[in-house]
């Protein structure tokens, strides 16, 4: 069975920093992408970065420079690094992989993390 499970979450000042893992179980995440998204209260889901098993990485404009996507093979787990963070990052914090099955790609979520950044 799948599993993502992240945590880190918390409420934070602006300007501070907090750093997200998600742990995967139950399939190799060193071949998989890895994707973080976030959710604020009344908004739609939207990507925040994203990294590919052979190292590519993607931001969304928002957070480029301020927030570094990681990932330990190793250990499974991939992480979200954020710094100077503003009251606009609050939001609940997925993460995300995915696997090729039975001809279509199948996605794995996590049960999401609060993140509340006070002004």
């Amino acid at each position: 069975q799948v599993q993502l499970v992240e945590s880190g979450g918390g409420l934070v000042q602006a300007g501070g920093s907090l750093r997200l893992s998600c742990a995967v179980s139950g399939i190799t995440f060193s071949s998989r992408l890895g994707v973080w998204y976030r959710q604020a209260p009344g908004k739609q889901r939207e990507l925040v970065a994203s990294m590919t098993s052979d190292g590519r990485i993607n931001y969304a404009d928002y957070v480029t420079g301020r927030f570094t996507i990681s990932r330990d093979n190793a250990k499974n787990t991939m992480y979200l690094q954020m710094n100077n963070l503003k009251p606009d990052d609050t939001a609940v914090y997925y993460c995300k992989t995915r696997t090729w099955l039975a001809g279509t790609w199948r996605d794995y979520w996590g049960q999401g993390t609060q993140v509340t950044v006070s002004s």
